[in-house]
């Protein structure tokens, strides 16, 4: 199943081109440390250990499929543990119906072929609860000490994995609870360390809009990546909490009495699991600073397979739950079928750099702006291999006039850039223009507004479809 899960998520990797987020993961990882120790100090330090494990990795190389196959392994990770946790709470029957269901998730298929640390947080969850079961069920300071190194590996996968972890504590058991509360504390560390730093830096999210309950309402959607696998996976899921609840003894000889705690207390945990991140989350965003974005909360997509899971496997005698199991699989596959081609498509990260390119017609003397300059960043990694890579220079594409340098800031994502817009384009009769968002955007766009201020009409303009988008808009001198 590990095998299977990975090779689903890896399976999206080679057609949907790399989106600005994870330009920003080569950005940070072909950095020299020193650099990236600057860089980190300014933005994304939560993101270090992230940052610090694709640096190695990228020392082989920074084509597509290479950057995405670590998430994709992360994946088949989590679905193996998931194997392994739903034959300790129920049967193996548990473990590999949530498994599946993982694989057949879109989510999966987003964020198993993403350059970014979302897939590993994901995986490094389910392990902790898989450690959190071993050691409840035998105690002892190697086990404690494992858990402990779980919850920490947690806590540097993504800083807002950690949402997960007070469901841990549902499971305190008088008996170890000494034990479990210190491995707990202690692998929170990083936790403390990263939040501080990343509320250092908040300025660098000041992007997230303030969001209200009714954002609760998507959650199902977020989790499975599709409505229309989502709200009925969530349904059977919480049916899932429930049967195992109500269980009165755990179905194998590893089950969750095992633990020595009863059934409905592992039901609440996972429970815990599935809806304590998108509440704490939203808590955080009204309490500190808005924080609430879906792509945090894929750490639940595991749990709600594993409860959808149990589930089936409750339902009835042996044959009954085996076809149970098989319907409610094909079920989530077919629901989520055309989600899974979507973020197949090129277009699937929503930032479609190849297709800006291909939209730029340019003649001799022809002129480039970026309406956010860290755009530049996909022209810079798609442009040579659509050009040739001596098709900087030769005509092929306009002069990026602004530029200053070859390298991004060391502080930050973007590029250094000339001030003044006018007089980098004197003498420029048509100018390409290219920003992240709708054409709609364009117009809140400062160096939009200076391109127009210069002299320049807008003569036609072309947007990558989705949001938010590309979009390639061609401008030339007025009266020209």
């Amino acid at each position: 199943m590990a095998a299977l899960a990975g090779g689903v998520a890896f399976s999206g990797s080679g057609a949907a081109t790399l989106n600005g987020d994870e330009l920003a993961t080569i950005s940070a990882a072909t950095r020299s440390l020193a650099g990236l120790w600057e860089l980190v100090q300014h933005i994304d330090g939560h993101f270090l250990p992230y940052y610090l494990f694709m640096h190695v990795w990228a020392l082989a190389g920074t084509a597509e499929l290479w950057l995405r196959l670590p998430s994709a392994l992360a994946i088949g990770a989590a679905a193996g543990l998931l194997v392994a946790l739903g034959r300790r709470l129920h049967s193996t029957r548990a473990g590999v119906t949530a498994a599946a269901l993982l694989a057949a998730l879109p989510s999966v298929s987003y964020y198993g072929a993403f350059a970014r640390p979302y897939a590993f947080a994901a995986a490094a969850v389910v392990l902790s609860f898989w450690a959190l079961h071993r050691a409840l069920e035998r105690s002892g300071p190697r086990r404690w000490a494992a858990y402990g190194a779980t919850v920490a590996l947690v806590c540097c996968t993504h800083l807002f994995a950690v949402l997960v972890l007070p469901a841990h504590l549902l499971l305190i058991r008088r008996e170890t609870a000494a034990r479990m509360l210190a491995a707990l504390a202690a692998g929170c560390v990083p936790a403390v360390v990263l939040g501080l730093v990343g509320y250092g830096e908040r300025h660098a999210i000041s992007w997230i809009p303030q969001r209200g309950p009714d954002v609760l309402l998507k959650f199902p959607k977020m989790a499975a990546g599709a409505a229309e696998a989502g709200v009925p996976l969530f349904v059977v899921a919480l049916a899932g909490a429930a049967l195992l609840g109500l269980s009165r003894r755990a179905a194998g000889p590893r089950g969750a009495a095992s633990t020595g705690l009863p059934p409905w207390r592992w039901a609440g945990a996972l429970l815990g699991w599935l809806v304590l991140p998108p509440l704490l989350l939203l808590a955080v965003s009204h309490l500190v600073t808005p924080v609430y974005v879906d792509r945090y909360l894929f750490v639940t997509a595991p749990a709600l397979a594993l409860l959808a899971g149990l589930a089936a496997a409750h339902a009835g005698s042996r044959r009954v739950s085996v076809a149970a199991c098989w319907a409610l699989v094909a079920v989530c596959l077919a629901a989520g079928t055309y989600q899974h081609a979507e973020v197949r498509d090129e277009n699937g990260r929503f930032e479609n750099f190849p297709w800006a390119i291909s939209r730029i017609q340019a003649q001799p003397g022809d002129a480039i702006v970026y309406g956010q300059s860290q755009v530049r960043s996909g022209f810079d990694y798609y442009g040579p291999a659509y050009y040739g890579l001596d098709g900087y220079g030769d005509g092929s594409m306009p002069e990026d006039v602004l530029r200053l340098g070859h390298d991004p800031s060391p502080t930050g994502f973007g590029y250094r850039e000339r001030s003044a817009v006018a007089g980098a384009l004197r003498g420029r009769e048509r100018v390409w223009v290219v920003w992240r968002g709708t054409k709609a955007a364009g117009d809140r766009l400062a160096r939009v507004r200076e391109v127009e201020e210069a002299g320049y009409e807008r003569e036609g303009s072309w947007h990558s479809a989705d949001l938010p988008g590309m979009t390639v808009a061609l401008y030339t001198k007025a009266g020209g």
